[in-house]
């Protein structure tokens, strides 16, 4: 078994760890468990903690270090306190042992999504206050539940609240991905989260006859053009090597429901697809596509949303930017090399950029495998320690951004 800190591990580590072993895995998150935690560092570091419940049971924690220059708009520090579910069966150790083999590789859910950047975020903030700096904008720290299910109960509602617009936030940062490289990803967009049901009717009847426009002829028709739509993309991508998985629309078909009995031929059949949509497509023009496929596989052939975000939007990554010119200056004071790209999935930072807020996803794991979800989730100690220093550089950049147009 895993102690709760080696001797001589380095204290962020050992906090780190601890944090990895609040079970806040979804369906059912331990929250309370890390409210508590985070209620806990923000009186350690002498920093403001205020607790939103944007709906029962979930809480949003703020903590805030605040400016020399209160008319500034702030710096914001997100990350989700939720992390998914585990198949423990298929786990080297206890996924909330947070174990630490000998090699110095940290074991755990959340290990890489995203509760080291959580740490990362404070241990930097630690070492600031400790050195005796104070910068011009107010930096806060979010700590938000749900986003692994969405975040319809968690940041969705947060950027409604009075709460949220008081904080004044001018730049956000939130989760990236590891990169298996030397360099480092920064997501500038991410594409929209598209969740699809085709539902077809038809002649129902005996399985023995051959009935004609059955369901499931029809449903066949449009499975059929969304999957070379599907394939279309995959070969647009492989083609270009300029392209990320991003820059593309990616579907899945995730979903196949309908049938009573071998014998009987069902009236309705349904399909179910995950859309993850570029953000440079028209999405008008999208959703004519798709009722384009399900009217030319016949009558009684309709869609509907689970999920649709409509509002994609870009943040800039040009010098003519202050925000991301202080962070590209700083990471290439670092000798960090940037790999900006359009994040494949969804996080909570399209909540922030729709409400006005740019944002990039950055969390600071070079040469680490990306293991987000996955058996077996970890990062090495000297990677996380890293980002602790990365993140000790970036946050006066960023907190030092000069008086914008909007601001005098």
């Amino acid at each position: 078994m895993a102690s709760e800190g080696r001797e001589g591990e380095h204290p962020s580590v050992t906090l780190f760890r601890q944090y990895l072993r609040i079970r806040t895995l979804q369906p059912e998150p331990d929250y309370g468990a890390a409210v508590a935690f985070f209620e806990e560092r923000a009186l350690q570091l002498g920093l403001g903690c205020q607790k939103v419940e944007v709906a029962p049971g979930r809480v949003v924690t703020v903590l805030t270090w605040p400016g020399t220059n209160p008319k500034l708009s702030s710096v914001l520090l997100n990350s989700h306190t939720d992390v998914v579910p585990v198949f423990q069966e298929y786990w080297s150790h206890d996924p909330f042992e947070a174990f630490k083999d000998a090699d110095g590789y940290i074991y755990g859910r959340g290990a890489q999504d995203m509760k080291c950047v959580s740490i990362q975020y404070l241990e930097a903030v630690r070492r600031l206050k400790a050195e005796g700096h104070h910068f011009p904008r107010t930096i806060h720290l979010t700590f938000v539940p749900d986003e692994e299910i969405g975040g319809h109960q968690g940041m969705e509602l947060f950027v409604k609240r009075p709460e949220f617009q008081a904080l004044r936030a001018g730049f956000a940062l939130d989760e990236g991905l590891a990169n298996p490289t030397d360099a480092f990803t920064v997501f500038y967009s991410e594409r929209s989260p598209w969740w699809v049901r085709v539902t077809s009717t038809g002649k129902p009847g005996h399985g023995s006859r051959f009935i004609e426009d059955t369901a499931a002829e029809k449903l066949h028709k449009v499975v059929s053009s969304i999957l070379a739509f599907r394939e279309k993309e995959r070969q647009r991508l492989q083609s270009d090597p300029q392209l990320k998985e991003g820059a593309v629309t990616s579907v899945n078909l995730t979903i196949l429901e309908g049938g009573v009995a071998y014998n009987v031929v069902p009236a309705t059949m349904s399909a179910s697809f995950d859309f993850r949509v570029a953000p440079d497509v028209d999405l008008k023009a999208f959703e004519g596509q798709l009722q384009d496929w399900c009217q030319a596989a016949g009558e009684g052939v309709t869609f509907e949303f689970a999920q649709k975000w409509t509002e994609p939007q870009v943040t800039p990554t040009d010098d003519s930017d202050p925000w991301w010119a202080a962070f590209s200056r700083a990471c290439k004071d670092m000798n960090l090399t940037l790999e900006p790209e359009i994040f494949p999935a969804a996080t909570d930072s399209r909540y922030l950029r729709a409400v006005g807020v740019p944002a990039l996803g950055f969390s600071p794991m070079n040469r680490t495998p990306i293991l987000l979800h996955d058996h077996d989730e970890r990062l090495h100690e000297a990677v996380f320690l890293r980002g602790v220093d990365i993140y000790t550089r970036l946050l006066p950049a960023l907190a030092s951004v000069p008086v914008l147009p909007s601001e005098s």
